[in-house]
């Protein structure tokens, strides 16, 4: 099992934008192609702050899905081409995570 912790810092006004473009768009979109998102969050003190973890069971999962998602027509055509104005792309940062054995959401 395996985890991606992924945190975002959107445009300046444009939260609430992109909450809304993942919870309608792209988080429904992901999970028709097999990706698990164990949560997505916003920052309370920080407001360009999104923050969302995926779940995978194994790194060959994560792969397939990658695949499945990113190399899609409507990932590549309909839903990429809007994250710009939401979202500054070079502030992502993505941490892989392992479960411990006392962790709940494993």
């Amino acid at each position: 099992m395996l985890f991606e912790l992924r945190q975002y810092r959107c445009h300046q006004g444009q939260r609430d934008n992109w909450v809304r473009y993942m919870e309608e768009v792209i988080i429904p979109f992901q999970v028709s192609r097999g990706m698990v998102i164990a949560g997505s969050f916003t920052g309370e003190e920080e407001d360009d702050l999104y923050v969302w973890i995926r779940r995978f069971a194994s790194e060959e999962e994560r792969a397939a899905q990658y695949d499945a998602v990113y190399k899609s027509d409507t990932w590549l055509n309909e839903i990429a081409p809007k994250i710009p104005e939401m979202l500054d792309r070079e502030q992502i940062k993505v941490t892989r995570l392992t479960p411990t054995a006392k962790s709940i959401i494993s």
